[in-house]
């Protein structure tokens, strides 16, 4: 299945977990933003891997988003090309 993932994490630290998880899942494509190709399973350990790295009390959050092919065939960029590097990590 395919995810689009957002976050905001305050804290330093726990920002870099939460990008160095999603980055063994699948692609940087803007500040705060990956796309992932991932199984159900995989979904899951997901899940139970970013609860453990965000701080909800400090106002983190992470968000998932299913996409499904039609919306995957109907995405539009605009701008420049997805980054390479990993410019945003502290």
């Amino acid at each position: 299945m395919r995810l689009a993932v957002t976050y905001d994490v305050s804290d330093d630290s726990n920002r870099r977990r939460v990008y160095r998880t999603l980055e063994r899942y699948g692609a940087w494509r803007q500040y705060s933003v990956f796309e992932l190709d991932v199984s159900e399973s995989e979904r899951v350990e997901l899940e139970d891997e970013l609860e453990g790295h965000i701080e909800p009390a400090d106002g983190d959050r992470v968000r998932l988003y299913r996409l499904c092919e039609a919306c995957q065939e109907a995405t539009t960029d605009l701008g420049t090309e997805p980054p390479d590097e990993q410019s945003n990590v502290i």
